[in-house]
């Protein structure tokens, strides 16, 4: 059976646990796993504006043996020009794993369906688990083991991102609190099922609407854009709405003495974060923005352990 990464949870505790070594490992030693030797080609499709996506996959591919074939979304047009499904039966002709930068996350899974190799959330509207994996294994330099630790999102808490740190941090065993409006609360059914990890790993999940009170002790305070991209018509509303959930000295004094900051970036200074807290001594954003090439190539390297089922012949060939 073919494996995919759509969302944080399709990785038990210790698939994940698995995954965060095999990265600190290709951290360590960027060449030490050559899966997509050949080169094998990986299909990167975007159909929202990319960075570090783009260039984390690209450079980490190459790292692994591969080849990254580029697709822009614009032109592509996947559901327009084509079917998700015809779309995911070419490319999973032409690619050992396809990766998507798109919109819901329905469109993910029908991808997944029909292309019958390995598909990877690059980030949808519901879930960005790959920035999730990356966020872990920054904590895990900096603050050591995971389990018990606590993580505070604060901001759009019904985002991808306060999704993925449910679902991410509940199944690494963390302490994790979401903090926003309460109009923006996350889905019930994503808090549900990340309580329902906790309760098997010893962490635990909740949503807290008084920004101060989640922050309270705090061993990392991570942050993401008020403004979800396709949202821009909404900038000034979430400006006022939001205020109170910046990320800024109040709130990371609230925090514990070491705590450290976390942000996915783009970052926006002196809207839901302040310059001198995304730009002082605790920021560690940097090495996050590093770290989605490792864990990338760790997701990659662990969904390839089994030849996908559409290129298993070729496999055989290759070998």
């Amino acid at each position: 059976m073919t494996r995919h990464f759509l969302r944080d949870d399709d990785l038990d505790p210790e698939q994940q646990a698995r995954v965060l070594e095999l990265a600190a490992r290709l951290k360590a030693s960027p060449y030490a796993e050559k899966p997509l030797a050949g080169p094998r080609t990986v299909a990167v499709l975007f159909d929202k504006p990319t960075l570090r996506t783009q260039a984390s996959f690209a450079s980490g591919i190459a790292e692994l043996g591969g080849f990254p074939m580029i697709i822009d979304g614009s032109l592509a047009q996947v559901g327009v020009r084509e079917s998700v499904s015809d779309t995911a039966r070419v490319l999973g002709r032409q690619a050992w794993v396809v990766v998507w930068r798109t919109h819901e996350q329905s469109r993910l899974e029908e991808m997944a369906r029909h292309a019958g190799v390995p598909v990877v959330n690059a980030l949808t509207d519901e879930f960005h688990p790959c920035q999730a994996l990356a966020d872990l294994l920054t904590i895990r330099e900096h603050r050591g083991a995971l389990a018990g630790k606590r993580l505070t999102f604060v901001g759009d808490s019904a985002c991808n991102m306060g999704h993925s740190y449910l679902l991410a941090g509940a199944t690494a065993g963390m302490h994790v609190r979401v903090s926003g409006p309460k109009a923006y609360r996350p889905d019930p059914t994503v808090l549900a099922r990340a309580q329902e990890i906790a309760a098997t790993t010893g962490g635990s999940a909740e949503y807290v609407a008084d920004p101060v009170e989640a922050a309270t002790g705090a061993d990392v305070l991570a942050t993401d854009t008020w403004l979800s991209m396709g949202r821009e018509a909404e900038s000034a509303v979430r400006a006022d709405v939001f205020a109170p959930w910046q990320l800024n000295t109040t709130l990371l004094a609230a925090a514990a003495d070491d705590a450290i900051v976390l942000h996915c970036l783009p970052a926006y200074r002196g809207k839901e974060i302040t310059a001198e807290v995304i730009d002082g001594p605790q920021s560690v954003v940097w090495d996050e923005a590093e770290n989605r090439r490792h864990v990338q190539k760790a997701v990659i390297a662990w969904l390839l352990e089994e030849p996908p089922a559409a290129l298993a012949g070729a496999a055989e060939v290759v070998s």
